[in-house]
């Protein structure tokens, strides 16, 4: 068992690894053609098994390689910039369902440029390209940053004398575009047709300055915190609820009642405090292990935790490895001298000592049952990035699992109506394991869309919780027997209303393979806009995925803004845009009277260049996007949770009150509402 959650453990550090590296070296240089032209070239050598597009690639299709010129001086472009010398291969690709061109081993993209002014040449920009495997499906976006002057000309280049070209433009225009994120296709192609913005000298730090206190002043709405916290309380007690229903736990209710009444015969209340006692120590117990989980990682950390791609493919390793042991193909269990140790303590020492070592011992030798269930619920409660989740979680966990002790030995005739040990807590463990296994999926979800790999797509998502679920239903049924199952002679009034349950709850899910919204479980599932086929037409998306580009579309068109701080692993975003933002009325005055800029916190794309801050007295390096809005909600407006809705007008300063998690629609369209009148005032 330990070799193979350590060969789990380390496959999902080598995935990891593998998605971080960058997988084809390139080497710019510049290069004389003669005729006052050059050719500026980009040579990639591409590791083994993966391929990079080529420029020309059908719209809706895959990130082409492109090159991005933002200043050109004293030279034109000659042509198209293109693949020369490379060898192109040609296929059909399912996903995006289009011929695609792409390149293996090595390639070489060129663009000529004919050098009018050597003194004053100049040129800026990045070179953008996107690098796939055929192992996994993986893909990654890789950026190289231009800034090449007179002196990066070749010495061999003449340049022929030309008349001078009246109104030349010193510099070439370019629309600005967003940055690499979550916005559709189409929705990028209507924001940059609508914006045509050209670049200006025009320094946008003033979209930065604090408005802390402003903000303040107008209030808030809502609030993410503590919500997640009775959220994860809730979680605690039904894990610990779940628990005592398993061939781990349940059984040894009655026998360690039984103990504590037999102890004190002659004392009825002495043995009743004890096992009142006994809970407690349990509860303790539990308590402390959240406690130690915090004490490891720390707030920062376990904010982490929800976004980082190394943690969410170790938790879908965990929840899948717990899984396979409620199936039946092994045993999760501590080592046996643990518990007789700890058996062995509460026999040589007395009172309340031995109590505790009591509890110790069910930990330990429930461990193999409740194992799962605490790692599932740590797992929840660790993702939500709250310095108090874990504790709070086991606090549940362990008030639901020490109740029935406390109670049974209060009444302790209750004990002979108790339902016996049977197959039906094996079930128990295995319709469990059909859970964890469908809640694993979430979590790589998070890690795939953070890292936009594109392997768990909304539909593919959704068809494997329909199976997991049909699958349960089956169990349940007695269509499907696991290792550990006794013979079911007939099926039950329960198997048969949770068998309903489960396949009702798969049949809900197939509309969503066609855009069904599925406001059920819009917290787990992927967004809507990763699906590659949808007849639904009702949800919002945003206008812009950056910051500066879309306060400069307020700007030249005088609308108030709205920014969305959320996270592609952020629970509650998911539940606003499926509740809240589906309104007509709200979706109207999103997309008609907002500029609507969605900013994820999560996103894990490098940014072209590392940005160096002051944060708390420290400098810190934003090296990927999701760390650039980060610190842009941190710096600007004081909070960190998301989601998080602020309004602005297009000079970044507030205009009416922010809004964090609160499904009630008329509360949001009145928050829309206040930001509107704020912002004619102000006209």
């Amino acid at each position: 068992m330990k070799k193979i959650f350590l060969l789990l453990l380390a496959l999902s550090f080598v995935i990891v690894a593998k998605a971080q590296t960058d997988p084809v070296t390139w080497l710019t240089s510049i290069l004389d053609k003669g005729n006052g032209e050059v050719e500026l070239t980009f040579k990639g050598t591409i590791a083994p098994t993966w391929y990079v597009y080529d420029t020309e690639i059908p719209d809706n299709g895959p990130f082409p390689a492109e090159l991005n010129i933002e200043t050109l001086k004293g030279a034109t472009a000659v042509g198209k910039f293109k693949a020369i010398d490379s060898k192109a291969h040609k296929k059909y690709d399912d996903i995006f369902g289009m011929d695609v061109t792409y390149y293996e081993n090595n390639v070489t993209f060129a663009q000529r440029l004919k050098i009018t002014d050597r003194a004053a040449f100049r040129l800026e920009g990045d070179f953008r390209s996107q690098a796939c495997t055929t192992v996994d499906g993986q893909c990654m976006m890789l950026t190289e940053d231009l800034d090449f002057g007179s002196a990066d000309l070749p010495k061999t280049l003449v340049i022929e004398a030309a008349a001078p070209v009246a109104n030349q433009p010193k510099e070439t225009e370019k629309p600005v575009e967003t940055a690499v994120g979550i916005l559709p296709s189409d929705s990028v192609e209507t924001a940059q047709t609508d914006l045509n913005i050209q670049n200006e000298d025009r320094d946008p730090s003033y979209l930065w300055t604090p408005v802390i206190s402003e903000v303040e002043a107008f209030g808030a709405v809502g609030s993410t915190k503590d919500l997640t916290l009775l959220w994860i309380f809730v979680l605690g007690f039904g894990g610990g609820l779940i628990a005592l229903l398993t061939p781990c736990v349940w059984p040894m209710i009655p026998m360690t009642v039984s103990f504590f009444l037999k102890r004190n015969k002659k004392d009825k209340g002495k043995a009743i405090r004890e096992a009142i006692t006994y809970g407690l120590a349990i509860i303790l117990i539990y308590t402390l292990l959240g406690l130690v989980i915090t004490a490891i990682f720390g707030p920062s950390a376990l904010n982490d935790l929800s976004t980082s791609a190394t943690f969410n493919i170790l938790f879908f390793a965990l929840l899948v490895f717990f899984a396979v042991s409620f199936f039946g193909a092994f045993e999760i269990r501590l080592p046996s001298s643990w518990s007789t140790k700890m058996d062995s303590k509460a026999d040589s020492t007395t009172g309340i000592v031995s109590i505790f070592f009591m509890a110790f011992t069910l930990a330990l030798v429930s461990f193999s049952c409740t194992g799962p269930v605490i790692g599932g619920l740590l797992v929840e409660a660790a993702s939500s990035g709250s310095l108090l989740a874990p504790a709070i979680g086991m606090i549940g966990f362990s008030i639901a699992l020490a109740i029935p002790f406390a109670l049974f030995a209060i009444f302790p005739s209750w004990l002979e109506s108790m339902p016996k040990s049977g197959g039906w807590l094996n079930s128990v463990k295995v319709v469990l394991g059909f859970l964890e296994l469908a809640l694993a999926f979430k979590f790589l979800s998070v890690a795939d869309l953070a890292y936009g790999w594109g392997i768990l797509d909304r539909e593919v998502f959704l068809v494997l919780w329909i199976i997991i679920f049909v699958l349960l239903g089956a169990y349940l049924l007695g269509k499907l027997k696991m290792p550990h199952d006794s013979d079911l002679k007939h099926v039950s009034v329960t198997r048969l209303f949770l068998s309903i349950i489960s396949l009702s709850f798969a049949l809900y899910m197939v509309p969503g393979l066609w855009g069904a919204p599925l406001k059920a479980i819009s917290a787990f599932a992927p967004p809507l806009y990763t699906q590659d086929f949808s007849l639904y037409d009702g949800a919002v998306h945003a206008k812009f995925d950056d910051y500066e580009t879309g306060m400069e579309y307020a700007k030249r068109n005088n609308k108030p803004v709205m920014i969305d701080f959320s996270g592609f692993g952020c629970v509650n975003c998911r539940k606003m845009e499926s509740s809240v933002w589906i309104d007509p009325r709200v979706k109207s005055k999103l997309e008609n009277d907002y500029v609507l800029i969605t900013l994820m916190v999560d996103d894990k794309h490098k940014l072209p260049e590392v940005m160096e801050v002051e944060e708390n007295g420290s400098k810190t390096k934003l090296k990927t996007i999701g760390d650039k809005w980060g610190y842009l909600q941190r710096h600007k407006f004081g909070t960190s949770s998301q989601p998080y809705y602020v309004l602005l007008d297009a000079d970044g300063k507030p205009i009416g009150p922010s809004y964090a998690y609160n499904e009630d629609v008329d509360k949001y369209i009145q928050f829309l509402n206040t930001g509107l009148d704020n912002f004619k005032k102000k006209d």
